[in-house]
Order: structure tokens, then C-alpha cells, then sequence
């Protein structure tokens, strides 16, 4: 779909498939604005056709029409920017996607937090005149590296977040795990629950929720009694990788919460290596790969590119 940026507004040109529509459609059925939004859009004439603000049910587009909506406007910076140096993988008006190194949290957990990946981008934001709060659409472990997506303006975060509740956000891991893995490829669906015992630990419990994670081999290093391996989520629950390949008896390395034995690097060999989604708006399909940053890290860009 075409679109481009003119100052605060959104202008997408109107494709032959959207022909006839009307703008309440475009905005309820198409893009699934939230109540909240659309309320804000149509108070504010946050939208307009060919340069006008229209009734939104009265009024249909047609093929090659301009239409505006004005997601761009500055926003407040609701969280405290801190210079962090960032790995930006991805990047365009809407969206950013940053590759987190482990050890570092997603966001602030507490209100004087300013050392988490949320408060990196937010400086990032700053000195890049980006008027907004980033705004993360997904989240990983705290020793979890790799791809983190966020959404540079209200519209975006909502329908990113459509796609994550729908499972239209493929993400795939990698992992190094204990032992030659056997049989090369599998399907873990086994309900996760918390571990009454443990604050933090999961377990997996006829009671929990449902999680299913796919796995395949994709190199055994027999000096290190490891399997590097590709996962994807079909659910997306906590410590739900580490969980299932426990449960398997497949530990991931240095997972010591779930039965690993530690190595060097002092944390779950975990890494979110690939992203691939459809962009909200031009509907193109976005790729990225996010490459081992840290260069003591038991990953290697050449185990990344195994995915490609």
C-alpha cells in the first residue's frame, strides 16, 4: 500500500481493494482502531479525504483518493530518556525494532528505573526528534536477547498489538541446549503454570495455561555436548521456552533456574534471532534479523544466519 508522512499526518492512497468503502469501515473493520482512538480521531477531525474532514459512514473512497489521519501529532515523553547505546535493527515512521542485549530489562519496573532498553529508546527518541513515548509491543526475559519491537504512535501500538494477539508476529529463537537433542524436530504442547514452591518459576501443570513451542536442530557441537537449536512460540507464556525444553530434558545452557548447569556468559543461552510481520500500514512483510551485539556472547552472527 502506498503511504507517506506529510508533517503529523498519515497519508495512505486509497488501494483498488478499499475501493467503495467508507471511512468507518476503513477505520473499524480494516485497521480495528480502539474505541478510545477512534473517539479521539473523529472529535479531534483527526481524519480527512482529498483534504477534507468528511462523515466517516456517509462518506466512500475510492481507488487513488487521499486519505489522511493524524497519528504524528508530539506527544509528552512519559518516561525518563538515559544514554544507553541501542542496536536499532529496524526503523521507519511507525516502527522500531531494537536488539536488547541480555542482562538489560525490557522496561522500568520500578519508578526510578532508568537503566531498562524502554528508557534507552526514549533517548533515542529525543535526540532523533521523535515526539513520542516508545511504546514496546512485545517483551523479553531480562538475560533474554534480541529483537524488541516498538511503536512509535498510538495507532501503530494498537495495531501492532492486534497482530501479537493473533499471532501474526512470527518471532524465532535460538538456543543452545543441553546433549545431542533427540528427535531432531519436535512439538512441545504442554500447559504452563506457576511453581507454587518458587516466586519466580514456572512448571508445567495440567491447571496452567496452554503453550505450544516447535523446535529444530540445527547444529550438535560434540566438544561441547550442545544442540543449537531454532524455536518458535505458537503462545507466548512466561519462561515458556525455558520450561518446555526442561520439561524434555533438554535444558537450555546456563539456565540454572530450570536445571541448567552454568556457563561462561552466566545466563540462558536464549536469543530472539528473527522477526517477521506485515507491516500495518504499507502491508509489506518486514524481516529482521537481530545479531549477537554482545561479542562475549555464546551466539555468533553465523548462528543467526542459519535462519536466513
Amino acid at each position: 500500500m502506498k503511504t507517506r508522512r506529510l508533517g503529523e499526518w498519515l497519508e495512505v492512497t486509497i488501494p483498488e481493494k478499499w475501493d467503495g468503502f467508507t471511512i468507518e469501515r476503513i477505520m473499524k473493520k480494516e485497521w480495528k482502531v480502539p474505541r478510545k482512538l477512534l473517539h479521539k480521531f473523529r472529535t479531534e477531525r483527526g481524519v480527512t479525504l482529498n483534504g477534507e474532514s468528511k462523515h466517516w459512514k456517509q462518506s466512500t473512497v475510492k481507488q487513488g483518493d487521499a486519505f489522511r489521519v493524524r497519528v504524528f501529532e508530539p506527544q509528552e515523553l512519559e518516561v525518563t530518556p538515559a544514554f544507553i547505546d541501542i542496536d536499532v535493527v529496524y526503523e521507519d515512521d511507525h516502527l522500531l525494532v531494537i536488539n536488547k542485549p541480555a542482562g538489560q530489562y525490557t522496561h522500568p519496573s520500578q519508578p526510578n528505573q532508568t537503566d531498562t532498553l524502554v528508557n534507552a529508546a526514549a533517548f533515542y527518541f529525543q535526540i532523533n526528534g521523535i515526539e513520542a513515548t516508545p511504546k514496546y509491543v512485545h517483551r523479553l526475559d531480562r538475560d533474554t536477547s534480541g529483537a524488541v519491537l516498538f511503536a512509535k504512535h498510538d495507532l501503530a501500538i494498537a495495531m501492532l498489538g492486534e497482530q501479537l494477539k493473533k499471532r501474526d508476529i512470527q518471532r524465532t529463537y535460538i538456543a543452545w541446549v543441553e546433549g545431542k537433542i533427540k528427535p531432531a524436530k519436535g512439538n512441545i504442547n504442554e500447559p504452563i503454570g506457576k511453581d507454587r514452591h518458587h516466586a519466580v518459576r514456572r512448571r508445567v501443570s495440567k491447571g496452567g495455561q496452554e503453550a505450544e513451542t516447535s523446535y529444530e536442530l540445527l547444529r550438535y557441537e560434540a566438544d561441547q555436548k550442545a544442540s543449537l537449536i531454532k524455536l518458535q512460540l505458537k503462545s507466548g507464556r512466561t519462561h515458556q521456552i525455558r520450561v518446555h525444553m526442561s520439561h524434555i530434558g533438554y535444558p537450555l545452557l546456563g539456565d540454572e533456574l530450570y536445571g541448567g548447569k552454568r556457563n561462561f556468559s552466566g545466563h540462558q543461552a536464549l536469543h530472539a534471532a528473527k522477526m517477521a510481520f506485515v507491516h500495518p500500514f504499507t502491508e509489506e512483510t518486514i524481516e529482521c534479523l537481530a545479531m549477537p551485539s554482545d561479542t562475549s556472547s555464546i551466539f555468533k552472527p553465523e548462528h543467526v544466519r542459519l535462519l536466513e
